[in-house]
């Protein structure tokens, strides 16, 4: 299935989602035009600002326009840059979402490009779910497994130990949300899960429970799997914890860290991209990092490099070397010291990272417990639609959340319509 274009650029253009990202086209090979929601995460971002760096130095007189686009707008917003002929050269998306762009055919075959600079792919972590209709449409940037940040002095202050089970997840949370300064408004949490942004965030923050109570959106062979005991099981805990007040409701990713960086709440599961922006708040001397009380963890990829294919043959060669110097040896190393997340070459150079990063470990760990037990946050048979998907799935949960309906209807209504998705 296809983006309804002529909908999503009709709306795009009432809402004002193309401000300030780029309106005049990307002919010239001296600017290439770069769009992530990365910039100015911390790790992460300083990671990305050193591939530009150093393309910019090895190729004089071209530069990088780097422009954050906010993530819960990012799929249409870059939809609509490819449907009105002026993509950014340099394409960076989630992995759950790469696919509606290779299925129009606006992501170049890299296939030729690797072949030629005799570069083999081999061994590079998720790679295979680059593949699109038998052809390398893009380059995996990470596979990961979930960690769990947590205050040590709030826990402490508590007689409490970090949960290493749902039931001792609930116990922490509830017990660590607190209204501190007495007004009769929490102003102290026991977690914060993330309600505000895009679906595929939401998702992300949802599987955690899905997962950890057995169920999944889909088997192995692509077939809906969601009305089952397991999944009613994973709604009844989302439910129990957003709507018991032991997380802020609205909150954005970028808030959700910054929460617990600040000493606002007990603990946070996600991503290794956590780790950096607790390392640089007010609360850091009080922070750690754990595995996650949910078994197995979230985890699988995360997101993709690649380059449009409707641009000059001039401009695909520099993206070419844009992305080599992001799969560099160096680079690849660096993704592990300034970005904290595991790289997905198999031959980075690790030495000395726990110097830096003292929870390597930690992430190998978990990354390696999501693979064994074949997490991705991209259900199988739903690739292409997982836009569409998604937005059901995060409606009918909200709903849920707003009526007080009961999960096990929600489930039912869910697999019915996930499946219509499927088929249609």
């Amino acid at each position: 299935m296809k983006y309804d274009l002529g909908k999503k650029i009709a709306a795009l253009a009432l809402t004002g989602l193309l401000s300030g990202v780029a309106a005049a086209p990307a002919s010239a090979a001296d600017t290439l035009k770069f769009v992530s929601w990365q910039k100015d995460e911390g790790g992460v971002g300083e990671w990305w600002a050193e591939v530009i760096s150093k393309f910019e130095a090895a190729n004089p007189g071209t530069t990088i326009e780097w422009t954050k686009v906010e993530r819960g707008a990012y799929a249409d917003t870059m939809t609509t840059l490819f449907a009105g002929g002026q993509p950014p050269q340099i394409v960076h998306l989630a992995s759950f979402e790469y696919q509606n762009f290779a299925e129009n055919g606006w992501l170049e075959n890299l296939d030729p490009w690797f072949a030629d600079a005799g570069i083999s792919l081999d061994g590079w972590a998720g790679q295979q779910i680059c593949t699109w209709n038998g052809e390398t449409a893009c380059v995996m940037l990470l596979y990961f497994g979930f960690i769990m940040g947590y205050n040590e002095a709030i826990l402490a202050a508590e007689g409490l130990e970090p949960p290493t089970d749902f039931d001792e997840f609930m116990n922490v949370i509830e017990k660590t949300t607190k209204d501190l300064n007495g007004d009769g408004i929490n102003d102290q949490f026991g977690t914060v899960v993330v309600t505000r942004g895009g679906p595929g965030q939401y998702l992300t923050e949802l599987l955690n429970f899905v997962l950890d109570a057995g169920a999944r959106w889909t088997d192995s062979d692509g077939n809906v799997t969601m009305n089952t005991p397991e999944m009613i099981e994973g709604l009844a805990r989302w439910k129990a914890v957003i709507n018991s007040g032991f997380t802020p409701r609205d909150i954005a990713s970028g808030e959700g860290r910054r929460l617990l960086a600040d000493g606002k709440v007990a603990l946070k599961v996600d991503g290794p991209w956590l780790y950096p922006i607790m390392a640089r708040g007010p609360a850091a001397a009080d922070l750690k990092v754990t595995k996650p009380p949910f078994n197995p963890p979230v985890g699988g990829s995360s997101n993709v490099l690649g380059m449009a294919s409707e641009i000059s043959d001039e401009e695909k060669a520099l993206v070419f070397e844009f992305i080599k110097i992001a799969m560099s040896p160096e680079m690849q190393s660096k993704y592990a010291t300034v970005a904290n997340s595991t790289p997905p070459s198999p031959t980075a150079d690790v030495t000395g990272v726990e110097e830096k990063t003292p929870h390597f470990q930690l992430l190998i760990q978990t990354q390696q417990a999501a693979a064994a037990a074949g997490v991705d946050r991209i259900p199988t048979g739903l690739e292409v639609q997982y836009g569409e998907f998604s937005k059901m799935v995060m409606e009918e949960v909200e709903r849920m959340l707003i009526e007080d309906l009961d999960p096990a209807d929600v489930a039912a209504t869910m697999q019915a319509k996930a499946e219509a998705i499927q088929g249609g």
